[in-house]
């Protein structure tokens, strides 16, 4: 007679997140050092215009004021159906920070002048809204380089091994 299989171990799954905006141009103009995520103080139509997709992080970077880190810069465009209680779209939003990690994170930024940018912006598996900070370095012009060539290398490398 065969013997029961038993079935194969859950594997634990991984908190699914609703990605809203990427950054992307972020890894090509700098080198990240360290990430952070945080929240974000938001309005109630800034919550809705970015479960539509509606932000922009192109020109957004953070800064630290009065020992509070603020994102400016991000575009939130209007929700329509606001109308009269609508925000300003490049509005400076506050993250949400604990003390100790704004001294850690925003003080290497100010002693070394690196820069804070923001990655990702996503909603965590409780529905709130958040964004992953990056402390980075600016590239020059021949680190991007050098950046572009071992990309293009390791695919090359990677269709050889293909190949056979």
């Amino acid at each position: 007679m065969a013997k029961d299989k038993k079935p194969p171990p859950a594997k634990a799954k991984e908190p699914e997140l609703k990605l809203v905006a990427d950054n992307r141009r972020a890894h090509h103009e700098y080198e990240i050092l360290d990430t952070l995520e945080c929240g974000m103080m938001l309005t109630g139509s800034e919550v809705k215009s970015l479960r539509d997709g509606k932000i922009s992080l192109e020109e957004a970077y953070a800064r630290v004021k009065d020992g509070e880190v603020w994102l400016v810069n991000a575009d939130i465009a209007e929700y329509k159906q606001a109308t009269l209680w609508n925000h300003p779209p490049r509005r400076t939003r506050k993250l949400l920070l604990h003390k100790a990690e704004i001294r850690k994170f925003a003080g290497r930024a100010h002693e070394k002048g690196l820069t804070m940018v923001p990655l990702k912006v996503y909603f965590s598996t409780r529905g709130q809204a958040k964004l992953l900070l990056a402390l980075c370095k600016g590239k020059q012009l021949h680190d991007k380089r050098e950046t572009l060539k071992t990309k293009e290398m390791k695919r090359d490398i990677q269709r050889a091994m293909r190949r056979g």
